[in-house]
């Protein structure tokens, strides 16, 4: 009996390798049809072996990018492997799973393109992983790992088992309405009303009947009475946003209501009783309002009884990329979309921007990437031009024959010169103890710049 030769055994050979690996691995030839699936292949997708070959791989994995931005098709077009790229693949129960892929070219002993082949990591338990670390780090609507919304997010539940009326205060965008709702439905009245109305957007004429409403017969197009908002809110919580912008008068009313729990509505002859919570916002500095009379001191005691401040996105850099994926779920549920997340490089574009506009700014950046987006992950291309101009910008101030000290303290400079040079909060941002900024700034002998 011959010996079986070692060109007989090689595609057995072939198939145990290819099972053995815990990826899943499948190939496909020029026609897109598959002709290798090895056993990961199967258990993540549910498809059987026998079933993948000879179907087109986008009959077999439903990929969020098939119809668009083939990975393995871009492969075989440009001939540049795709490695490590976040989709999601449909399997064989509808279920959405996330997956990592990479794409390769199979060639003949000549060299010639015969098909691709395609490795696919199974991510749901990162991503499992990921949504309890989320967990940990948002409280309803909001999400952040530092340390100073930690804080907040410890206190709140305190804050919201009290009456005490509370003071929000913090650039527009950062989510004082957010902190507000959270406050409301943390507390005891969180089945009643929750009223927000914005006091600057409105002049005292339209403020006070919005506030207090009116009768009947209060003025010329009363035909019938209007509750306003402290009636609406009920026993519920009445959310004063911008609070740093009403006029003296209205400042007046709204002390009287604050005092005594008590309103007039226009035309009223008698006075309406309010239980209604009162959380304040402003973006406004208030203590200064206060110290040059724009601002009654009376009313700020009453509405400063607790105050929440909350920090631009600029000082919490590190909630970027956790805020960037909670906007990614809610935008791809909401508009049926199965985008994976951000590349690298346009992460790197998003760390580096300032948002002047806060969160609501990063939010409005995400929403924009999801209409030009369709599938895959969001890249630089997806964002808007004077974000990546301004990036280039910074980069292109770096030589790229720059020396490590040079590089160093140009970054050290801008981030002093970004923080108002506050050793501190630059510390903070660049992720080093304050001591170890001092050292490198006397090393470099760094100088803050002369107004």
């Amino acid at each position: 009996m011959k010996p079986k030769s070692q060109k007989a055994t090689q595609p057995d050979i072939n198939s145990i390798i290819l099972d053995s690996i815990a990826d899943g691995v499948f190939t496909v030839d020029d026609n897109w049809l598959i002709q290798s699936f090895n056993a990961s292949a199967e258990t993540i997708t549910g498809v059987t072996k026998k079933e993948a070959i000879g179907q087109r791989c986008c009959d077999v994995f439903k990929a969020s990018i098939c119809e668009t931005q083939c990975a393995l098709r871009e492969t075989i077009k440009t001939g540049k492997p795709v490695v490590g790229k976040m989709i999601y693949i449909v399997d064989i129960d509808g279920n959405r799973i996330p997956v990592s892929i990479s794409t390769a070219l199979l060639k003949d002993n000549k060299g010639n393109v015969i098909g691709g082949v395609e490795t696919f990591r199974d991510l749901t338990l990162v991503e499992n992983l990921r949504k309890e670390i989320d967990k940990k780090y948002s409280l309803g609507d909001i999400v952040s790992r530092n340390h100073k919304i930690q804080e907040i997010f410890n206190i709140l539940p305190e804050i919201a088992a009290s009456s005490a009326t509370v003071l929000i205060d913090g650039e527009s965008g950062t989510g004082k309405e957010l902190i507000a709702r959270a406050i409301h439905n943390l507390g005891n009245r969180v089945d009643e009303p929750f009223i927000a109305v914005n006091l600057a957007a409105l002049p005292d004429t339209l403020l006070e009947s919005e506030l207090f409403g009116y009768k009947k017969g209060a003025f010329t197009d009363a035909h019938q009475d209007k509750p306003g908002r402290f009636a609406l809110a009920g026993k519920g919580t009445l959310f004063l946003d911008e609070i740093g912008d009403i006029s003296q008068s209205m400042q007046v009313r709204l002390l009287r209501v604050l005092q005594e729990k008590m309103y007039e509505p226009l035309g009223a002859t008698e006075s309406a009783k309010t239980e209604a919570r009162i959380i304040a916002a402003t973006n406004r500095d208030i203590d200064k309002l206060v110290e040059n009379g724009t601002f009654r001191q009376d009313l700020y005691y009453r509405v400063n009884i607790v105050r929440i401040t909350l920090p631009p996105l600029r000082e919490r850099r590190e909630d970027i990329p956790i805020l960037a994926g909670h906007f990614i779920s809610r935008f791809n549920h909401l508009q049926g979309k199965d985008i994976a997340g951000i590349s690298d490089d346009t992460m790197s574009v998003l760390m580096s921007h300032d948002y002047p506009g806060n969160v609501r700014e990063l939010e409005n950046i995400i929403e924009r990437a999801f209409v030009l987006c369709h599938s895959g992950v969001i890249e630089t291309k997806h964002l808007p031009e004077s974000l990546i101009s301004r990036k280039q910008k910074a980069v292109n101030k770096i030589s790229h024959t720059a020396t490590l000290d040079e590089i160093e303290i140009y970054i050290i400079r801008d981030a002093l010169d970004r923080n108002d040079w506050n050793f501190k909060k630059t510390a903070d941002e660049l992720g080093v103890h304050k001591s170890t900024l001092y050292r490198k700034v006397e090393r470099f002998d760094i100088k803050r710049p002369v107004k």
